[in-house]
Formats: C-alpha cells, structure tokens, sequence
C-alpha cells in the first residue's frame, strides 16, 4: 500500500539545455535559433532566440520542467517516450518572418527510472534533410551537439519501489515471406502496424503499438547489427529515430522458441530472409511494471500462455482538410470490423516464468485472425486493432505529435478513416445493397488475412525481462549439504572424537608408566615378538586399577549422543533381530569414528610390513551383485561395508552402499549413505538426485527441490538430472517449470544423440542369422517363440512388415534415460511415473523399450505375473530384442522354471547386443551343472571369466572341470578363485574334493579346515567330502 501512495506521488522533472555547438544556419556569419523542448507530445517551452556567431557555442541555458505522475506523463511513458529537443533557426529578415527546423536531438529518461537523480550528457543534433545543417555538416563533418541535464529534486522510485518492479522491452523486428500483394513498390504506399497488450498495474492494461512498419524489397539479408528505433520514430528526423546503445544483434537461434523450430524449416527460412520481401519495424518498446503488473502479468501468463500481437496493413492516402472533422464524426459512427490484412501471431509466453529466464527471442507465424480462434487460443473476446479503430481518442489526449510534422501522429487513423469513406458511398445505395457489400467485404477480410497463412509468413519479435518474474535460486551444492545434515549430529559426533582422542592420550600415558624405560636412549629397541605380552599386561593394569571402567564410563554419554542425535533412535527395540541389527551397525560405524579419530591424534610410523588387501574395490563391487544375484545380502552388505572401511571419503562407495540399501528398502540407511556421498563431494551428481527422491518420498518437497536443482547446476547438460527434475515439479503441479525441465533434457539429449554414432539396426536385428533356427517337415525354416512353438517363415511375415514401418532404430527418449537410471538405483515409485511419461509422451519411443522396462519394474516389485504379460508385449514388437530375453529368462529362473530359463538365457547369448551378459553367464552355466551339461558349463563359465573374472565365475569353472575329471584344470580355477575371495567356503569345500581325488590328504585336510571354519553350509557338498574322506581312510575326527 505504501508503494502505491509513493507512485501516486507526482515529481517534478526538470531539464536543462545548456549549450549548442557547431550549429550552422542559411548565413554564413551567425545563426539566429531557439530551442524547442517537447515530451509526450507536449511542447514544454521554447528558449530564448540567440543569435550566435558561427564559430562559437550558443549558450541557451534554458530551463523547463514537467509533473511525472500516474494521471500525465507517467513512469511507462518515461520508459519508453524520450525528450525531444528542436533546434529552430529565425529568419527575421525576411518580410513575413519564417521558421525552419535545423535539427533534433532526443534525451533518455531511462536513468532516472533507475534510482538516479540527475543526468548530464551531450547528445547529438541530427539534421533535417537539406536544411543548412545538413549542408555545413557534409562539408565539414563537424556534428552539432547539444549540452543537456535532465534532473529531478528526488528520485522516481524508492529501493523498495525499484527492487518490486521490473522493465519490459518488446521489439518488433521483421516480417518475411509476406504476401507478394505487400509489394513496395505498389501504390499507394502502405505502412503496417502491430499491437499488443500487457499489464503494467495490477488495474491497468496498456496498448503497445508499432505503427512505423515499412515493406522492403527481397535480394539481401537484413544487416547485423543494426539499431533499433524509438516507438514515437515517425515524429523524429532521419536518424534521430534511433535509440542509443540498442542494437539487433544475431538472427534468433534459440529452437525452443516460436514456430518454426524443425530442422525442415531452417531451408525455408533461409530462403525468405535473403529472397523474399519482408515488413521490417527494428522498433523497441520498453514498459515500466509495477508489483501489481508484475503480479498480474504472471497470473496472466500462468492462465494463458498465449499471447496475442495483431497485424494490420495501412495505405497511406493524405487527408484532406476540407470536411475532415465530419468525416472523423461519419467514421466513428459506422460500426466497421474489417481491417486490411488484419493477422495475428501467439507469442508463447509460458518461458517467461521459467527460473531465471529474461529473454524470449523466436519466430511466430502470421495467422488471420479469427475471433473464435482468438478466444480458444489467447481467451481474448475483442480485437485491439478493431477497439482502437472504432475510438482512436480513446486512447489518450490528443496532443501535438512534434514540431516536424504535425499531422504524422494521427496519421494511421486518418488513413483508416480514408478507408472508411471509401465505402461510406454504399450506405446510401439503400439496405440492401449495403448488405450485401459488407458481406463480401468479410470475405474479402478472410481472403486477405489467409494470405498470410498460405504464404508462410512468419514474424521475428523480442521479448527481454530486465529481471526474471521466477529468479533462479542460486545455492552452492556445498551449503545444501551443511544445511541438511543436522548440526546436531554433527556436534555428536565432533564430541565422540574428542573423547576418542582423551583417551587415546591417557593410554599412552599408561603405556609409558610401564614401558617407558625401554625408549630411553641407548637402550635396544622392543621386541616385536613380545608385542602380546605387552598387550595383555597393559590390559591387566587397566582393569586392576579401574581405569578401564572409566574409560567406558567417559566414552557413554557420546555413543548415547550419537545414538539419539545421529541415529536418531530415542525409543526401545521390541524385536530382538532388529536391536542386534542396529548394534551390528552402531559397532560398524563407532569403530569408522574411532579410526577417524585416531588418525587426526596420532601420526605413527608403522614397523610392521604393510600388506595390500587382495581384493579391489572394484571386484569387491562384483562380488556384493553377485552375491545380491544369490539373495545373499548379508555377505553384500559385508562387501560394501568393506568398501567404505577401506576409503571413506569416496563418495561412489557411499553411492554403492546406497544403491544397496535402496534394493532392500532400507530407504533411511539409504538416504543416510546418499547424503554422505553428497558432504564428501558436493558435485557427485548421482547421489544429488537419489537424495531428491528419497526426500520427495518422505515429504520434504523443499528439499527435494534443492537437490533435483543443485543436480542440474552441477552437471548442466544431464539428461537425468533435468528430466527427474520435470517429474518432481509435475508432481507438484509446477506445469510451467516443469515444461522448462523438460525442454532442457531435451534439448541436451539431441546433443548427445548427435555426438553418438548412428546405429543401423535393432538390438539383435543384425544378429537375426544367428538365431537358433531348425527346420520343419515341410522343409521350411522355422523359429521358436516365447512358448517354444514354431513360427514359420509365412507367421514371420506379419512381423517383417512391422519392422519395415518402424524405425530402423530404437529411439531414446529423456524419459527411457530417466527410467534407466531409477531402475538401476531401485526407485521404483518414481520410475512408475516416468514410465507413465513415457507411455504418455507423443516422442515414446519404442513399445519395446516401453514394455521391457515396465516389466523390469514389475520383477522388482515381485509381480511375476504382470511382468510376464509385458514381456510378451515386449517381444510381440521385438522378437530379436535379446535384453527381454534375458530378462525373460531371470524371471524363469526365479520361478525355478529351468528348461524355459536356459532357453531365454542361450536366446540372449547368441546376440551381441545383450547389455548384461555376466548375471546371464552366472545362471546359465549353473543351470548346466544342475543338469548335467558339464561341457557347455565349462564353456560358458569360460566366456564368464573372459569377459568379468571373479571369485564365482572361477568357483563355477573348476566346479565343471571337476565334474569332469580335468583335476589339474579345476585347481587351478579353484585357486584363481580363492584368490579373489578367502572367505568363501564352497572354494575350500572344492578344492577338498580335488585333493582328495588327487590324494593329496594334507592339503585335503588343511582345505577341508578351511571350508568348516569358513561355516560351509551347502549339503550336498559336505556329504560329497565325507564319501570321498571315508573312502581315502580319514580319521573320524575329519568326518
């Protein structure tokens, strides 16, 4: 309320000229001239005549001022109007005295718009054609300036008033490929006009009209740069009409903007903008918005995003004088609706509330209007070009266009009026004939806008925000973190530390007391063989004194903190499972903290020979999804926590560790890992968006919506990142910022597939020869479907004609990259909803891309069922896709259906397209040792070891060999594999088996030590080694 009195505040605008250089008139001593100062079409003052001699400066020092308010020259026509400054020679010497019109200058009020309260500049005087000026300066180029300060008592807009409020600048720059009736050359000459509307209050909605359109002749490209001009240029001189410092840079290359945006249509265009005529104006309107316009605007846009500019075309025909205000009375009082090539583009304004967005800048076809095409697209009922024809003085006080021409000003609608009369001859010919002119007048009208249409004609405009309506919020990746980790938490564990290390230092005290002699100098060192002694004596002495006790006692109250604040666990376990559960994982985690502390107190050069660990983290990485493989998660949790114990600050070992806990619904261990790969690496895009979607799935929108935007601005061209983005904001119902996401992934999509090579083939198309095939009794060749059933060449054609239709590729959409990436992480809530998208969207895709992730989908959520229809969906379009055959073949193996099973699993690898090969490998080969087929097993185990060697492929391919009494081939598969894995038992169990069979009994025993110590717990195997024990004459202790 209180900026509003402020704008209804009037303030006083003051102006100065203070001198005129170089000014030059039709004598050649002096010139005798006045300046003329003018604004809104109001003549401020005239200055006083001087007469100055031609060599030196005219000193006019003259001074006037006008109200700036909201009832006369209000702040928009500040923005968009400049001060016009005549200079005017006298001729006193003539016998009727005579004026003639040297030049004009115009000043910028835009500064003071900005919170300035004075502005001094020197301006150039532009000089009428052919007038003295003209002359002196073409002979001299010396350029006539005029000193000026434009200054106001205090400023126009508060703080408050200039951060609420916003400029809108819309340029109107060319026409092409307009109808060839729009010839320049034609007679009479025509002008064309565009109008708009926008709100610049939350009451007041303004007309913006170009009305200086010009039609030019085709054969060249419109020039780069070139200015743009002053909507008020036709009251200007040859050059003055320019405004300062605004230029027409590039020709608009942003696709995602206007109409014609296909490939298909650059030819066209270039055609157009080079060959054919065009309509140029180059004219910028700048509008001051206030907060309520602001706000209205957005409403407005938000409701209808679609934004009407009509175009009309104007003969000029001159007015007489004689009846002209009769003519003016006749014109306003016939009801007419028709307007010469009355056209109309829809500018989509909806990128306007994209986040950070200022800048629309497209191609827009020319439509003919039609009102009922009007109200459906822009919800408009009224034309503005028919509204400001029927009542011209409506739209503002007549006033004195300029003191060059004062009949340009009215001069649209004076030709319009002309029109008018030109068949004001009709209504005297009586009602009939009237009648019947009208309607075929409508005709004509449709005729002449379709014109437009049929030419192709298209429309460049500009549309600039001088501030975002929807700022982009700009948060640090790093500050997200540190803002949603509790601090709570933090200090918790800040504290564990330091307790960690006050014990650590009483310890060492104790250990000193009762070794200390031994570092004396001179004395030998210690002896590592006695390092258990010492041990166990310095564990004595703290248990016999209590200290251990205290110890314990110090360390409470921080593990409590840490369980209360960190773990966030304030109530007691009633589940026995669940209670060791969450000490196994307290045990973990206090022992990481404690090392962690450990290492910030001491700096201890070990004695002791460091060895490497066996295993990477990646082949401990394999080892955790073969074990997720045989729903052994307890030994992949082992796995990944091995990871993260050998370098915790490696944000992919979170990320994995995540992934897993996400597989298993532990979505809170999950988030907790998610947000520490996140603290360790703020840029880690991944673990950015699956903290996204566990906070939408937990509620916190807010934060969902930092993490899905921190993503996009880490990584600003993943196709992910802005494509979870979109279906976040579509969930919250944010359609505009949503369409914006999606037009980003989009477009960075298009980059990648441009990059990438071109395929030439379906997944498994080009592998079509090499699928099993036999032959019928009718000597045809036939093919095994989903059911096993032969599909004959004849059934086969149906679906050869399909894949003649569709794409010889499959086509990726921003939707399938989404689904990909959720499917892979085990978030299957919003994978739903992409697939949803996906289904929905008219660029889809694939139906078997479609189908084979839907299932996907549905295998993980344990419908077997549903998962099985939309395999065969999948394979009805596709029937060489060897992914869904693969994953028609897990979804056997589940169902402990092993024939079909094996069958699917050989299906894919006769494929070379098949993305997961190793889980196929795996479930294959073991599906031929359960049968029997040790020779394809060791071929396939084979292939696995080739391709992704590890402790089970290994395992696997000594346990073929083995059954096939290649001994020495199995051991050393058998060793390969306890190589890669020490602990697990059934490698042990093997190789126990082979020496006995090699009766090799003290490495069958130390084997077989190993193999129970390791907990063996598969029985066939352990009955196997007592047989074979019992045979080679084992004891009974070894049994």
């Amino acid at each position: 309320m209180e900026s509003h009195r402020e704008l209804e505040r009037a303030v006083t605008v003051q102006i100065t000229v203070l001198t005129g250089k170089h000014l030059r008139g039709s004598r050649s001593d002096s010139c005798l001239s006045f300046i003329r100062v003018e604004f809104n079409g109001c003549v401020l003052g005239d200055s006083q005549k001087l007469d100055v001699a031609a060599n030196r400066d005219a000193v006019y020092n003259f001074t006037c001022s006008f109200e700036c308010s909201e009832v006369a020259h209000t702040r928009d026509d500040l923005a968009h109007k400049p001060v016009i400054l005549t200079v005017i020679e006298d001729s006193p010497e003539e016998k009727e005295q005579k004026t003639a019109v040297l030049g004009q200058a115009v000043v910028d009020l835009l500064p003071l718009l900005k919170g300035q309260r004075s502005v001094s500049s020197s301006v150039l005087l532009h000089a009428v054609p052919g007038s003295p000026l003209d002359v002196s300066q073409e002979e001299d180029r010396e350029k006539a300036t005029l000193d000026v300060s434009v200054s106001v008592q205090e400023p126009l807009l508060s703080d408050i008033q200039i951060s609420e409020s916003n400029m809108l600048m819309v340029t109107v720059e060319t026409a092409y490929s307009v109808p060839d009736i729009w010839d320049p050359a034609s007679t009479p000459l025509s002008s064309y006009m565009a109008a708009l509307q926008i709100p610049l209050t939350a009451a007041k909605e303004q007309t913006l009209l170009f009305s200086n359109g010009r039609a030019k002749m085709g054969g060249e490209r419109e020039s780069v740069p070139r200015p743009k001009k002053w909507p008020v240029g036709h009251l200007l001189v040859p050059g003055a009409e320019v405004m300062e410092g605004q230029f027409i840079e590039t020709e608009p290359t942003d696709m995602s903007h206007g109409d014609l945006t296909d490939i298909e249509d650059s030819d066209f265009k270039a055609n157009a903008e080079c060959n054919r005529n065009r309509v140029s104006w180059d004219t910028v309107r700048r509008c001051f918005i206030d907060a309520g316009g602001l706000a209205c605007l957005s409403r407005r846009i938000a409701e209808c995003r679609l934004w009407p500019i009509e175009i009309m075309r104007c003969p000029q025909t001159k007015p007489t004088d004689a009846g002209k205000n009769t003519k003016e009375k006749q014109a306003r009082n016939i009801v007419e609706d028709e307007i010469l090539f009355h056209g109309v583009v829809y500018v989509d304004l909806a990128p306007l509330l994209y986040p950070g967005v200022r800048r629309i800048h497209g191609t827009y076809r020319i439509h003919p209007f039609l009102e009922s095409e009007l109200l459906a697209k822009a919800q408009r009922t009224h034309s503005i070009l028919k509204e400001m024809s029927r009542a011209p003085s409506a739209h503002g006080p007549t006033r004195p266009s300029s003191s060059v021409d004062t009949s340009k000003a009215s001069q649209v609608f004076e030709n319009k009026r002309e029109n008018r009369d030109a068949f004001k001859k009709l209504v005297s010919q009586g009602k009939t004939d009237q009648t019947d002119s009208l309607a075929d007048m409508k005709v004509q009208v449709n005729a002449e806008g379709q014109m437009c249409a049929d030419s192709r004609s298209y429309i460049v405009i500009e549309i600039v925000l001088e501030k975002p309506l929807v700022p982009k919020r700009e948060r640090p990746p790093g500050d997200l973190a540190k803002r949603l980790m509790p601090q709570r938490a933090e200090r918790a564990v800040h504290h564990y530390h330091s307790q960690i290390a006050s014990v650590t230092a009483q310890v060492l005290d104790q250990y000193r007391q009762l070794f200390g002699a031994a570092f004396a100098p001179g004395r030998p060192p210690l002896d590592p063989a006695l390092r258990e002694q010492r041990k166990a004596r310095l564990l004595g002495e703290l248990n016999s004194s209590g200290t251990y006790f205290a110890f314990k006692e110090q360390i409470k109250y921080s593990v409590v903190r840490i369980v209360r604040e960190k773990m966030m666990r304030t109530d007691a376990f009633k589940d026995p499972e669940e209670l060791q559960a969450f000490l196994s994982q307290l045990y973990v985690y206090l022992v990481d903290e404690m090392h962690v502390a450990l290492n910030k107190t001491l700096s201890v050069d070990s004695q002791d020979e460091h060895h490497e660990p066996g295993l990477s983290c990646s082949q401990l990485k394999l080892l955790a999804k073969e074990a997720e493989l045989n729903n052994d998660y307890q030994q992949a949790a082992q796995y990944y926590q091995e990871c993260v114990v050998r370098d915790d600050s490696e944000p992919s070992h979170w990320f994995d560790y995540g992934v897993f806990h996400m597989l298993t619904a532990d979505h809170i261990k999950a988030e907790e890992c998610f947000q520490r790969a996140v603290s360790i690496d703020q840029k880690h895009t991944s673990s950015l968006l699956m903290c996204g979607v566990l906070s939408e799935m937990n509620g916190r929108y807010e934060d969902a919506e930092a993490f899905f935007e921190s993503a996009t601005c880490v990584e600003p061209d993943s196709v992910v990142a802005w494509t979870l983005f979109g279906l976040f904001c579509q969930s919250q119902e944010k359609s505009i910022q949503a369409e914006m996401t999606f037009l980003e992934a989009n477009k960075h999509l298009r980059s990648v597939l441009k990059n990438k090579p071109k395929a030439t083939s379906e997944p498994g198309e080009k592998n079509h020869q090499t699928d099993k095939t036999r032959t019928s009794p009718a000597g045809k060749t036939e093919e095994t479907d989903i059911d096993g059933r032969s599909v004959n060449e004849d059934d086969k054609r149906d679906c050869k004609e399909e894949a003649e239709i569709s794409p010889s590729k499959v086509k990726i959409t921003i939707y399938t990259e989404a689904v990909r990436f959720l499917l892979q992480n085990y978030a299957l809530q919003m994978a739903q909803r992409a697939l949803a998208q996906q289904l929905l969207s008219p660029d889809r895709g694939s139906n078997s891309s479609y189908h084979l992730a839907l299932a996907q989908l549905q295998l993980l959520r344990g419908e077997h069922n549903s998962a099985e229809e939309s395999l065969r969906e999948a394979l009805t379009h596709n029937l060489q896709d060897p992914d869904v055959w693969a994953l028609w073949g897990h979804l056997n193996y589940m169902r402990e259906d092993y024939s079909q099973a094996k069958s699917c699993y050989e299906r894919t690898l006769d494929s070379l397209d098949a993305v997961d090969t190793h889980s196929v490998l795996l479930r294959l080969g073991s599906i031929y040792l359960q049968d029997g087929e040790y020779k394809k097993a060791k071929g396939t185990f084979q292939r696995a070891c080739r391709s992704s060697p590890s402790c089970l492929t290994w395992l696997r391919l000594g346990t073929a060999h083995y059954r096939m009494d290649e001994l020495k081939e199995a051991e050393d598969a058998l060793t390969k594999a306890s190589a890669l894995n020490s602990r697990n038992a059934e490698v042990y169990g093997f190789l126990t088996l082979v020496y006995l069979r090699a009766g090799r009994k003290p490495e069958a025993e130390q084997s077989y030590q190993y193999a129970v110590k390791m907990n063996l717990q598969k029985e066939f195997l352990l009955q196997e080694i007592h047989d074979l024990q019992a045979r080679a004459g084992f004891e009974k202790r070894f049994l």
